[in-house]
């Protein structure tokens, strides 16, 4: 059996489209018998598919629209819906999100694939509203979801912290009867619970699956990893292994992550062995990053820099990763060495990078280098289009004892967040402009905006430095009163330090007593100097015995 003339020609005239457009079908068919067994009696539908799909897995827009053209051309679309689907998941993929709803209204017969094409476009590029109200839309056309409808649907709830709606697709799965043989819906389930924060549900979601398998368990770990509870996802790593399942390179990189948030060194350097064991990490960009990025929130910055060297690729997100590295531990020239060498290496900075060099710059007080960079910024756009970026920018010229600089740069922004007023109180302070200081807070309270933890520990400072007690003491309270803030470590330490000065013993020993999360010894140490001041040897001799 063998091809029909016309066959033949239109794949020859196909093959030569491809050829001008660069491409190659990724998938070919053994012997002819089965491509016309398989094409149905129209081979170019077919063919033209696969070139479709193509263009879709490597988003080329350019070459897609052309083979769509061709399509329309030939009248093929209004016969063949599979057709019409892959021509809007080509879209989808590329974000051509008009072009899609297009071709999908066009089409003359709705079909699910169809709509699962565009939903999960919508949620691959971040856009839950969208995806949502597609979904909407498709029920309005007497449409069913099927599971792959519904995974979409919940990976745009998780993306938007949708919870409520997510809620309603689940009981409508179970209904449906779907959760019971679909590993990949409850796996999308598991995903949107840890994602809107909503642990305790993922995990009876997870645990009351008829099967898990390797992702099931990865989506666990990445949701208590994702929300700070590092214990928590290092057992289910373990609980996984004893399971009999092995992990891949994204349940490593959780597991990283883990460790991380935990100071679990020794564990993470233990999962460090594992992966260059499995031959993983040569192949992982993700993976590479991850274990960096442990080492450095464990204080291991060598050792980042050591598997920084080693990665055979990089990216933005591995120098960027570095330059933090270099800026939390305190290292700002270094910081800008690794930053000149990204450029170098061609790589262009992210927004990310930017917030951390300009931080660096804060550090090390390099007020020049800081504003070169900022002229960078500027020229790429990101100069008003993003509150890190201007916020980095109010605490380096803080820092740098440029105050009105700071404050020019702060009216500036375009929209101020809470950071935004820290910064900027936070320089008021280091440079003794303690007044001024409280002029800012009152007005950032006045504005609306909420304090923080590190807002309330910047005030306290400029109350220490005036020796202002009664006021240290009156924003001490409205801290936990009226905010809802559990006061730190600092936050006492700051008033035990007015009360001591001030020689207000009993307030002070109070204080040192409310202490009892955290180790005392440091509250007993700081008092130490004022029993000095005011000749108190019965307190200081009290309080050295505590100290040590």
């Amino acid at each position: 059996m063998s091809l029909s003339r016309e066959g033949l020609q239109r794949i020859s005239e196909l093959s030569t489209l491809g050829t001008q457009l660069g491409k190659k079908p990724q998938c070919r068919l053994k012997h002819d018998e089965d491509f016309i067994v398989y094409c149905s009696g129209r081979p170019y539908d077919v063919a033209i598919v696969t070139w479709l799909k193509s263009c879709a897995d490597e988003k080329d827009f350019h070459s897609g629209s052309r083979l769509h053209a061709d399509t329309v051309k030939r009248g093929s679309l209004q016969s063949n819906s599979f057709l019409g689907s892959t021509i809007v998941n080509l879209y989808a993929k590329c974000g051509a999100f008009g072009k899609a709803q297009q071709v999908l209204d066009e089409l003359p017969r709705s079909h699910i694939v169809s709509w699962n094409s565009l939903i999960a476009g919508f949620s691959q590029h971040d856009r839950g509203r969208d995806a949502l109200e597609c979904f909407e839309r498709m029920l309005g056309e007497g449409l069913s979801p099927d599971p792959i409808t519904f995974a979409c649907t919940l990976k745009a709830c998780g993306s938007m912290g949708a919870m409520e709606k997510g809620r309603k697709l689940h009981a409508d799965i179970v209904r449906q009867g779907f959760l019971s043989t679909n590993i990949v819906l409850g796996n999308a389930l598991v995903d949107m619970y840890a994602k809107c924060g909503m642990m305790e549900k993922a995990q009876k979601v997870f645990w009351d699956l008829p099967s898990k398998n390797v992702i099931s368990w990865t989506t666990l770990i990445a949701g208590y990893s994702q929300h700070n509870c590092g214990e928590a996802a290092l057992i289910c790593f373990e609980l996984m292994q004893q399971e009999g399942l092995s992990p891949n390179a994204m349940t490593f990189a959780c597991a990283f992550k883990a460790c991380a948030s935990v100071g679990a060194l020794v564990k993470g350097k233990h999962l460090h062995f594992e992966v260059v064991s499995k031959g993983l990490l040569g192949k992982d960009i993700v993976l590479g990053n991850a274990l960096m990025i442990m080492y450095i929130k464990c204080g291991y910055l060598m050792k980042a820099q050591q598997v920084f060297d080693e990665l055979p690729n990089r990216n933005v997100v591995s120098w960027t990763a570095l330059i933090t590295g270099y800026c939390l531990h305190g290292h700002g020239e270094e910081a800008l060495s690794c930053f000149d060498k990204m450029k170098k290496n061609g790589f262009s900075p992210n927004v990310m990078t930017f917030s951390c060099i300009i931080k660096a710059c804060g550090s090390i007080g390099a007020a020049e280098k800081g504003e070169e960079i900022f002229v960078e910024i500027a020229r790429m756009g990101f100069w008003g289009s993003n509150t890190a970026v201007g916020n980095a920018l109010v605490d380096m010229y803080a820092k740098c004892g440029e105050l009105m600089k700071a404050r020019e740069v702060f009216e500036a922004l375009p929209v101020q967040d809470v950071i935004s007023w820290t910064s900027l109180i936070a320089g008021y302070c280091e440079q003794g402009y303690c007044e001024e200081a409280f002029d800012c807070f009152e007005g950032m309270r006045i504005g609306g905006f909420f304090p923080d933890a590190v807002t309330f520990a910047c005030i306290l400072k400029a109350c220490v430095s005036l020796g202002a007690s009664d006021r240290g003491q009156s924003y001490f309270e409205i801290m936990s009163t009226r905010y809802g803030i559990a006061p730190t470590l600092e936050h006492h330490t700051c008033m035990i330090t007015l009360f001591g000065r001030d020689g207000y013993f009993n307030n002070a020993t109070k204080m040192i007593r409310r202490m009892q999360y955290f180790n005392s010894r440091v509250g007993w140490s700081t008092l130490i100097g004022a029993c000095q001041k005011w000749g108190n040897s019965k307190l200081g001799r009290l309080a050295f015995e505590h100290s040590v």
